[in-house]
């Protein structure tokens, strides 16, 4: 077996195709963020995106993208904003990890969205969570009287919102694929605030993510769904599209609407356009979100982890990271840990503006 490590642009058709092949054989890698449009366009802004192309006698057997960082260190690609990765593979590979990572040359390569199911990473999760799937196949009317069953109360007052919003404000119409430039922006805009809001980082303080979202928004691959109220933009919701895998990626309202649930009304009515647009799956995100659990058809399980050589760069990766990441863990892990935190970051945040 022989891996050779390339750009993503120095890959050709033929490549390409046997990518798209490979997702098609298995139905966990028909996400998105594992098709080569993802790879593709974040090394279109970032020049750290690797593939090692794994080979056997038969031909190809996998591909491996990556991002490779100073000392060896590897992380998936669009590290932080992903939501799925892993190594995209005939199902019968028989690779050993540390096999992978030596041909690639990477000293450690670290993980917080793998496929829990992929045999050649399983020795080296330290936590696994799931991702919730919303399973469109029978189409929109079955999934939605599946979620009817599973909350009724919740279902009916989403509805009841939804009414409300359409008489208090305007009629309520829904745009699956906006083309409109001017709606991402506007999207990025409210994405901003809410960051600011709960004292997360602002992911769109950096050039490179905004080219990217600008980037799948122009091609196709990202659809820009659009919630509006009369004549005004209520949510928003940027997601990929790849084969009949929806992954759902930015969400965003306008606060001035919130007694309407916006962000709850535009899931329906995402879940709504998917279905008609032929699409039978959204991947949702691994996330502790309580609405998630009431859209939910199915789960996937999803592991955080890193594979190590014995290698500098694995070892100063190891000191700046793993302590962190294991504080991290047990607030996640803990529903009153991690009602602190979070409470500790909007506190934060607030103080942040009144001193700003």
């Amino acid at each position: 077996m022989r891996t050779h490590v390339v750009r993503p642009e120095e890959l050709g058709e033929t490549e390409i195709q046997r990518w798209r092949r490979l997702q098609e054989a298995d139905p966990a890698l028909g996400n998105p963020f594992l098709a080569p449009e993802f790879t593709l366009g974040t090394a279109r802004f970032r020049r750290d995106v690797r593939v090692g192309v794994v080979e056997d006698g038969s031909g190809i057997v996998a591909f491996f993208p990556h991002e490779r960082r100073p000392g060896g260190v590897g992380h998936p690609v669009g590290f932080g904003l992903t939501d799925l990765q892993g190594i995209v593979a005939d199902p019968g590979l028989d690779l050993p990890a540390r096999e992978l990572l030596r041909a690639c040359r990477l000293g450690v390569w670290d993980f917080d969205h793998l496929i829990a199911g992929q045999r050649m990473f399983a020795p080296y999760h330290q936590v696994v969570r799931i991702e919730p799937i919303m399973d469109l196949s029978g189409g929109f009317a079955a999934w939605e009287a599946e979620a009817r069953s599973l909350a009724p109360k919740t279902h009916k007052t989403i509805r009841y919102k939804e009414r409300k919003l359409g008489r208090d404000v305007g009629e309520v119409s829904y745009e699956f694929a906006s083309a409109d430039p001017a709606e991402l922006t506007r999207l990025m805009r409210w994405k901003s605030a809410q960051y600011r809001r709960t004292g997360r980082t602002d992911r769109f303080t950096r050039p490179w993510i905004v080219g990217l979202l600008r980037h799948f928004h122009e091609t196709g691959f990202g659809v820009l769904s659009v919630l509006k109220a009369g004549d005004r933009t209520v949510s928003l919701h940027l997601g990929l599209r790849s084969g009949t895998a929806m992954a759902g990626w930015f969400p965003a309202y306008d606060t001035d609407f919130s007694r309407y649930s916006p962000g709850m009304v535009g899931h329906l009515a995402l879940a709504e356009g998917c279905a008609e647009d032929g699409l039978t799956e959204i991947w949702m995100g691994r996330g502790g979100k309580e609405f998630k659990e009431w859209l939910k058809s199915r789960e996937v399980p999803i592991a955080e982890g890193r594979v190590a050589r014995a290698t500098p760069g694995a070892a100063w990766h190891w000191m700046r990271h793993v302590p962190l990441n294991r504080m991290r863990d047990a607030a996640l892990n803990d529903p009153r840990l991690y009602s602190y935190a979070d409470r500790a970051l909007k506190g934060y945040a607030r103080a942040r503006r009144r001193t700003s």
